[in-house]
């Protein structure tokens, strides 16, 4: 008798371990599941805002380049400018357009198609740039597509792929425009976009 009832113990107490134990497995879920704090270290967001232009792709619409040993390369004296306001647009074919191809520019930061010509903005902190932009507009050009993050302005058109970074979280969105607001400044005004009926 004093078996089973030691027994019914012990199993009654190991139960009751388990139980709390997977109890507090979850709690610890629950909480890791909630968003974390923004990380507001500057040094730590600059770090990270640079890797995230990098890995974004960034570099490759928005950085004019130039012709080295292996071919195009980062101008990295005119980093992130955009479409440079002094380059003659090229002619565009409309007709090789309509058969279904786009086109981009030798530097990879112009492009036509069915939308029209787009230009890639000037991203650097000069006020020709995003100089004078809050957070906040950044955040409404980056993640909702709006030209220069102001409600009322037109969508942002292709190549931009705004859709993508749509889905970046805060911090991500404040480290990128923290690492912006570092660059060097660079005056430049890209072309506004051309309609395709306009496009010659």
């Amino acid at each position: 008798m004093k078996k089973k009832i030691l027994f019914s113990l012990f199993f009654i107490m190991l139960i009751a371990t388990v139980y709390i134990s997977c109890e507090s497995k979850d709690a610890g879920k629950e909480q890791s599941a909630q968003p974390t704090a923004l990380n507001t270290d500057s040094a730590a967001l600059l770090k990270r805002g640079e890797y995230l232009v990098a890995i974004c792709g960034c570099d490759d619409c928005h950085t004019p380049k130039k012709m080295g040993a292996h071919g195009p390369e980062f101008d990295m004296d005119r980093r992130l400018s955009g479409f440079q306001s002094t380059n003659n647009l090229p002619p565009v074919d409309t007709n090789i357009i309509k058969k279904g191809w786009a086109m981009t520019t030798l530097d990879l930061n112009g492009w036509a198609g069915p939308w029209g010509a787009t230009f890639a903005a000037n991203l650097s902190s000069d006020e020709t740039g995003i100089g004078n932009w809050t957070e906040e507009q950044f955040k409404k050009a980056l993640t909702q597509g709006k030209w220069k993050g102001m409600d009322g302005n037109r969508s942002l058109l292709p190549p931009m792929p705004w859709q993508d970074f749509a889905h970046m979280t805060d911090e991500d969105v404040k480290s990128i425009f923290v690492f912006l607001k570092s660059t060097k400044p660079i005056k430049n005004v890209e072309p506004p976009i051309r309609a395709f009926a306009d496009l010659k």
